[in-house]
């Protein structure tokens, strides 16, 4: 009988990859502690590594969401402005 896809909490991948960072067990024994294949131990530590300095990066998320909120509204701008022009070479055809 095949085996559904278990889903694991960002919680939880975050506390493993940070023990396995610290490297005071073995990945194999993280692996056995959280009932985790040892290459999922080892991507998830490599994530951490990889990405930490995302976290730093950044104050917080709110100007992440300005500039996606500034790049929505120029995308509609542009639309509206695309939709005149359209309209005007229509006017000035006929």
């Amino acid at each position: 009988m095949p085996q559904s896809r278990r889903r694991h909490s960002a919680e939880l991948k975050f506390k493993v990859a940070l023990e396995a960072a610290k490297g005071l067990k073995t990945i194999n024994e993280i692996a056995s502690e959280f009932s985790l294949h040892p290459n999922q131990v080892s991507q998830w530590r490599q994530m951490l590594l990889e990405g930490g300095e995302a976290l730093f990066r950044q104050s917080d998320g709110r100007s992440e969401r300005e500039y996606e909120a500034l790049q929505a509204e120029l995308y509609e701008q542009i639309g509206r402005l695309k939709m005149e022009l359209e309209w005007l070479k229509k006017k000035v055809a006929v």
